[in-house]
């Protein structure tokens, strides 16, 4: 069987640094980095995230603000909660949580959001920054999977890697972090042809279709590692169940290492928020 990558183990250790790095900037510079968390609607998965999220904020001794605005609430005065934050010297980072209600341009208000405050990662700026390979503010859920392929990867220099899927929140960013690791990287989507044949043939291979159970044993080379990005609720003899993109029966007795769905990449996103968080609140000081 596979090595299993425990998110909840590697985010409580991400956590353990994030609250070190909390606790110097408090004792050096008076300052305690602050997350402000903006949910639009009574979405009941936005509502659970954002809740996680404020209470690991909370714990690393981070300072939280919640803001909640009406399903109804306007173009303009969500740009306009967003203009006051980013004027707000005591807030470091800004989180809108996503999806946003239909009426409302996702887009725009992503592009509102101050790029040194945008803790997600998704600003135009920050993302062309990743692009090019500077510095800037990663997005987070492909942030952790690379601190999780490094547990099994020190040196991910030469490897192959396909990332299956092509959204700018994983799919991009990841294949750009890969690259920068001096990866050969393959983006597989719904129209790459003979996918199976692509998938089987990687050293690393990531999943984020947003397709419940899409990778089977079919897709997968022995003693590949397998990051399971995807999170699909799915019912089950009436009950709602988690489940990954990757058949996890069926793959982890061919694959070296995978991670599980839940317990894997999802405590990994939250942890680097909160490191993002610091991040920002340190460049802001200079």
């Amino acid at each position: 069987m596979a090595q299993l990558i425990d998110g909840k183990q590697l985010s409580a250790q991400v956590l353990r640094e994030v609250a070190a790095e909390v606790e110097l900037l408090s004792a050096e510079h008076d300052v305690v980095p602050t997350l402000a968390v903006v949910l639009v609607g009574e979405d009941p998965a936005s509502q659970v995230y954002v809740r996680n999220k404020v209470k690991r904020a909370e714990e690393v001794g981070m300072r939280s603000i919640a803001h909640r605005l009406d399903a109804e609430c306007t173009q303009d005065a969500l740009n306009e909660l967003i203009g006051v934050l980013n004027d707000d010297s005591q807030v470091h980072g800004i989180l809108v949580q996503l999806p946003l209600p239909s009426h409302l341009n996702e887009d725009d208000v992503i592009a509102a959001i101050d790029p040194a405050k945008d803790v997600d990662g998704f600003h135009p700026l920050n993302v062309g920054a990743l692009a090019s390979g500077r510095a800037s503010l990663v997005p987070c859920t492909p942030q952790g999977c690379m601190i999780m392929l490094r547990q099994v990867h020190p040196d991910l220099s030469g490897k192959n890697a396909v990332v299956v899927g092509r959204s700018n929140i994983v799919g991009k960013p990841m294949a750009a972090l890969l690259l920068q690791e001096n990866c050969t990287v393959t983006i597989a989507h719904s129209r790459t042809k003979n996918i199976e044949s692509v998938s089987r043939n990687a050293d690393i291979v990531v999943a984020a279709a947003g397709r419940a159970k899409l990778i089977n044993a079919d897709w997968i080379g022995p003693g590949a590692t397998v990051i399971d990005v995807g999170i699909n609720a799915i019912s089950v003899d009436g009950k709602r169940k988690l489940m990954g993109d990757v058949d996890f029966e069926s793959v982890a007795p061919i694959a070296g290492a995978i991670t599980p769905v839940p317990g894997g990449v999802g405590p990994m996103t939250i942890a680097c928020l909160l490191l993002n968080t610091t991040r920002a609140a340190k460049r802001q000081l200079a």
